[in-house]
């Protein structure tokens, strides 16, 4: 049997990996018993279409982006760009959903829009092969690097736990909006990585995390500075093999997307498409617990969207 159809077997029984996973979270996101309020909603799920059509449905719920990018504010868009692979392999974001995300800030009066990520492969390789680079530039944002310790400002993290200092790109620093747009998938170290993980990517000193409880840390990091919107691709899943993949085999096209301003919300969520409980997810539940954001989706005002 092929190994993509082994996954596809795998998740569909419930079974993958060492870990149990099956679409009962799939169908608790999108089905009827989540608690689904009146406007404003505190998210937004969309599922069944391309990345473009469903952000542009999502954002549409949640107000436009007019209600997060004002008129001449400079934006910083921070997907997951860590990895020299083809968009198809899933490890880094979907560059279309990117472009779409620049488009509408520019549409909000965005003065500009930049993109960068602190890669794990080589920066313009990963750039140019995740599709990104060529994404931002025809949206008319802005890429710029952040390969170099010069581009990081030294910060500190009050309500951190464990990591108390960090050097931060001065790109998030600058920036009058944040908007994180992370890529669902298996992560060997820190269980998943979604939003609140995608924010290791706006530091310098990895490594710091990796030794020093890095579940801990990826929330910490998370306190400096909450984005505004999270935005998280889950078009195709990566499964298992994470975060960098080996193969087209280890992704499930799920064709989904969650939306909104609370990155722990929009974790917990995306972490029931991946088959897991938010709890079971050490960034995510001390997350909820130093009050980054809230896990409890069933206390929320939650729009499901069906493309």
């Amino acid at each position: 049997m092929k190994r993509r159809e082994f996954i596809r077997k795998s998740v569909g029984a419930g079974f993958i990996a060492g870990t149990t996973l099956s679409f009962t979270g799939y169908n608790k996101l999108f089905g009827a018993e989540l608690n689904e309020k009146n406007t404003p909603y505190d998210l937004v799920a969309a599922r069944g279409g391309e990345p473009e059509v469903m952000f542009d449905r999502a954002i549409a719920a949640m107000g436009g982006m007019q209600a997060y990018v004002k008129p001449n504010q400079s934006v910083l868009v921070k997907p997951n760009i860590g990895w020299d692979v083809i968009p198809e392999r899933g490890a880094n974001t979907n560059p279309g959903l990117v472009k779409r995300i620049i488009e509408h800030c520019f549409e909000a009066g965005a003065r500009e829009v930049i993109v960068f990520d602190h890669t794990c492969d080589n920066w313009r390789r990963s750039y140019e092969n995740s599709g990104i680079e060529k994404a931002v530039n025809d949206g008319g944002g802005r890429i710029i690097p952040g390969n170099d310790e010069s581009f990081y400002r030294d910060v500190t993290l009050p309500e951190a736990r464990q990591m108390k200092e960090a050097k931060v790109h001065e790109a998030l620093i600058n920036a009058d909006v944040f908007i994180n747009v992370p890529v669902l998938k298996h992560h060997g170290g820190a269980q998943i990585t979604i939003s609140i993980k995608n924010l290791m990517g706006i530091v310098w000193d990895r490594r710091y995390m990796h030794r020093n409880d890095l579940q801990q840390c990826i929330a910490d990091l998370g306190s400096y500075r909450k984005p505004d919107l999270n935005i998280v691709d889950a078009y195709r899943v990566m499964m298992q093999n994470g975060p960098r993949g080996v193969s087209e085999d280890d992704i499930v096209v799920m064709k989904s997307l969650i939306v909104s301003p609370d990155m722990v919300a929009a974790d917990a969520a995306a972490s029931r498409l991946f088959g897991a409980t938010p709890a079971q997810i050490g960034h995510i539940r001390i997350g909820h617990e130093m009050g980054l954001g809230n896990m409890d989706l069933e206390s929320q005002s939650i729009h499901r969207i069906v493309v």
